[in-house]
């Protein structure tokens, strides 16, 4: 087997399984977190606005759930005619700010190490590969518009206009946050004599 083959099935793997991935991290966060030494008004600051760009990324694709990757059409409008990458973006946001809440700068270095792994080395380059494979022109165009992670402003503002679908958006959506609200109160409360 190639080295070639071997990083495309480490990132096929990764992607698929980023949720559990993700929750491995909270939880590395968690037990390395420092009660009582967190900047816990900017940490959830954080949490809340990485919700929020993932509402609304998660509004405005059709599906994005799932195993493998896939892509009915190429989205480029909303936070998409931003960044290529809103949904992470809003993830990392969201694990930022729970590090900061943990108070511990170990919390903080694996985090950004992990996310940076994950997303930027395996992840998205996996979604890159099938998205130039299935909308060839279409792609690289958009891929010199927008940033992978560093949003760039557009050149007309129509570009972040579209469809936006609020029951798309709760279906698709309501598991994240309840494990983002979730896992910030058990990070608020942890130490607290509350458990």
């Amino acid at each position: 087997m190639s080295l070639a083959m071997n990083n495309a099935d480490l990132r096929a793997l990764a992607f698929k399984y980023r949720g559990g991935i993700w929750t491995l991290l909270y939880l590395v966060v968690y037990f390395l977190a420092e009660p009582g030494r967190g900047y816990t008004s900017i940490g959830l600051l954080l949490v809340v606005l990485g919700q929020l760009v993932r509402f609304w990324a998660a509004g405005t694709i059709r599906k994005y759930r799932g195993e493998s990757v896939k892509a009915e059409q190429l989205i480029t409008w909303g936070p998409y005619g931003l960044v290529r990458n809103p949904l992470y973006i809003g993830n990392g946001l969201i694990g930022l700010g729970w590090s900061l809440m943990s108070g511990s700068m170990l919390a903080l270095g694996v985090f950004l190490l992990i996310f940076v792994l994950l997303y930027g080395m395996l992840i998205v380059p996996w979604e890159e590969k099938y998205l130039r494979e299935k909308f060839p022109e279409e792609y690289s165009y958009y891929e010199k518009q927008t940033g992978r992670f560093i949003p760039r402003v557009p050149m007309h503002l129509s570009r972040v206009q579209g469809p936006f679908d609020l029951s798309i958006l709760w279906a698709s959506e309501k598991y994240s946050l309840g494990i983002t609200v979730l896992g910030t109160l058990i990070l608020l409360f942890k130490g607290s004599e509350l458990w």
